[in-house]
């Protein structure tokens, strides 16, 4: 098992399995257009050359990042891969000079796991102004914010 930055050749496969948990509920849907935009900032788990799970680092600021789009295939949940990608991920965040680490997650124990916290969504503006507000759950969100200080 390794983690690395996805390549244009990972994308349909990053589509397809983050479309699974979309069409669930568990994550909000990406475009493949939107993986191919943010190619640079999606990293993947792979054995054996497949792709096991996947997430992405978005910097929202000077010091704000987020995990988004973290998920891990059916056949290979339960055996640490979401944590490492969130550890991987992590590691990233604070070389790059991110101070705080948020998730906007269904999966709060975890993210709690991982070292998170509850956070109030009001004390997070630079996600709600860039992300939120072209976001059809805008007035009924039912995500729960979380943050991690590093």
């Amino acid at each position: 098992m390794h983690i690395s930055h996805a390549v244009t050749s990972d994308v349909k496969e990053i589509h397809a399995l983050i479309q699974h948990f979309a069409e669930k509920g568990l994550v909000l849907p990406r475009s493949l257009l939107s993986i191919y935009q943010h190619l640079q900032c999606m990293y993947v788990a792979k054995e054996n050359d497949q792709i096991v799970g996947t997430a992405g680092l978005h910097i929202l600021g000077h010091d704000l990042g987020e995990v988004r789009s973290l998920v891990v295939s059916l056949d290979y949940m339960g055996k640490g891969i979401g944590r490492m990608l969130v550890d991987h991920i992590t590691n990233e965040a604070i070389r790059l000079g991110v101070k705080r680490l948020i998730s906007f997650t269904y999966q709060i124990e975890f993210f709690q796991k991982c070292g998170f916290e509850i956070a109030e969504k009001a004390t997070l503006p630079e996600k709600v102004w860039i992300d939120c507000v072209n976001c059809p759950k805008l007035d009924c969100c039912d995500e729960t914010a979380m943050i991690k200080y590093l």
